[in-house]
């Protein structure tokens, strides 16, 4: 008897607590059923602030994007970059990405904007408006408010007392119900030329890669006549022929496709004579490409993790390297340790930066090479194979490297895209040597890039001037369009809170 007044005490005891856990759970839903449906009634959408009311806890990781303040100066890392691009504002300024927070400061940091306004300047504004498509929510007020044609009009700084506020939630969500959404056009277009579903037909899921795609993507700027006879540069997503670094290099080729019915080029190494198409940031493209991508899993899975706070369950929005919430980004799927997994991802990191370094000291030196034979009377018939050779090389290599997460996203795409560079540029400099050879120059030796400062100037740069001006710039124009902004009620104060005390260039002027 008593054995079995003991088994119904504890059986009367676990319904009890399986009846609290019950209404635990319950509440719990309910509650998080009530915040999935609150409804907004945001004024002014283009200020994240003004977010913070509804959605504190995706406001309050979206604002640590501010955290990650260091800047790493790539040219300095690797100085053949300035030759590889030489004719190209890149070859100037190219520092690796930081977080959300600074995409507005780091755009109108940069010497590669130039510095308009300031008298006399070697370079006025050589950028068009679209320089600044995916740095901020006033990009999608200006697109909505005055059209696609008015906003890709024009030179970059006509919009510097507008666009002053840093990427936020209006880029990716509805204001009154913060659904996803996408404010920029040419994700749809390239969407339809690559014969997939447009952002609206795609399931949650998918658009939550396409709300990063929409900026992480491979892009160039078509000169587009609009009806009033007005020439736009236009944001286009090359993806009629597929999203592969060759596939996208067949469209570039293809004179077809363009208005002047030759093959696009963004620069002129001015080296090399080659016509160069620059990659931007494929990211989207190489992880379709990689295994997560196949699988299903999405961009925010692993950069925005889900994350448990009490009740409620949030994306956390301090987009990040996954390694630093390996707990939420990782571990949901994978069974390995997490100190496995980095290794893992350290042998595919410097694997990816072994073939980079190869890779680029080869194309610097074909571009070196091919303006020795230029200079030594080599003409065009001579060099045709050479600089497509050199083109078809940089294309490759930019493109496995502008990703910069692209050894983990795609990691075989990545290394055999790397190594195609690699083998185009090779080709270009045995070609060289016979081109050479025969204006009368054997074992002719490029000159030495190891240092930013040489490859700068053998690009023909002339880094003391551009940086004075640059300078210049801040003190004067910068400063009058925050005077703008702030006057018209267009800078979120609330947010734009940081120090302007980080680029590879301050302090420089001598």
């Amino acid at each position: 008897m008593k054995k079995y007044t003991i088994l119904l005490v504890c059986s009367v005891a676990a319904i009890v607590l399986l009846g609290l856990l019950a209404n635990s759970i319950n509440a719990k839903e309910d509650e998080r059923k009530e915040l999935l449906n609150t409804h907004a009634d945001i004024i002014n959408p283009i200020f994240s602030s003004e977010w913070q009311r509804y959605y504190p806890r995706e406001y309050d990781s979206w604002k640590q994007t501010k955290e990650n303040k260091r800047l790493e100066d790539m040219v300095k890392k690797w100085p053949q970059l300035a030759v590889v691009w030489a004719g190209y504002p890149f070859s100037k300024d190219y520092n690796a990405p930081r977080g959300h927070y600074y995409a507005v400061q780091d755009n109108v940091n940069t010497l590669r904007v130039a510095a308009p306004g300031v008298p006399n300047s070697s370079v006025q504004s050589p950028l068009p408006t679209a320089c600044w498509t995916c740095k901020s929510p006033d990009v999608v007020r200006l697109m909505e408010t005055k059209g696609d044609m008015e906003y890709y009009t024009g030179k970059w700084d006509k919009w510097g007392s507008e666009i002053v506020n840093t990427i936020g939630c209006y880029d990716c969500h509805k204001a009154d119900t913060a659904e996803l959404k996408v404010g920029r056009k040419y994700l749809n277009t390239g969407l339809v030329a690559a014969g997939l579903s447009t952002f609206e037909e795609s399931t949650h899921q998918t658009k939550r890669d396409l709300v990063c795609a929409q900026c992480h993507s491979e892009y160039y700027f078509r000169g587009t006549k609009y009806e009033d006879g007005k020439t736009a540069m236009v944001v286009t997503l090359p993806w009629k022929d597929g999203l592969k670094a060759d596939d996208m290099m067949k469209y570039y080729d293809e004179g077809a496709n363009f208005p002047d019915g030759k093959p696009f080029a963004d620069f002129v190494n001015k080296i090399s004579k080659t016509p160069i198409v620059k990659a931007q940031h494929p990211d989207y493209e190489l992880h379709t490409t990689g295994i997560h991508g196949k699988k299903g899993v999405s961009c925010a899975d692993c950069h925005m993790p889900y994350t448990q706070e009490g009740a409620v369950k949030f994306s956390d929005h301090r987009v990040q390297n996954p390694l630093r919430t390996m707990d939420r980004s990782c571990m949901t799927c994978h069974r390995e340790s997490e100190a496995k997994l980095k290794a893992v991802v350290k042998e595919k990191y410097d694997r990816k930066e072994s073939l980079f370094a190869i890779t680029v000291d080869n194309l610097a030196k074909a571009h070196l090479e091919a303006g020795k034979a230029w200079e030594v009377g080599a003409d065009e018939a001579e060099m045709k194979s050479v600089l497509n050779l050199i083109r078809q090389g940089q294309w490759r290599w930019d493109y496995a490297v502008a990703s910069h997460g692209g050894f983990f996203h795609a990691p075989d795409e990545t290394l055999y895209t790397l190594a195609k560079a690699n083998d185009y540029a090779q080709q270009a400099r045995v070609a060289l040597v016979a081109v050479l050879a025969k204006h009368g120059v054997s074992n002719y030796s490029a000159p030495d890039f190891d240092t930013k400062d040489k490859a700068q100037k053998l690009a023909g740069l002339d880094m003391k001037t551009l940086i004075a001006e640059k300078l210049e710039f801040k003190k004067t124009l910068e400063q009058e369009w925050l005077k703008q902004a702030k006057e018209n009620g267009r800078l979120d104060e609330k947010i734009r809170d940081y120090k302007d005390d980080v680029s590879s260039y301050f302090g420089e002027a001598k």
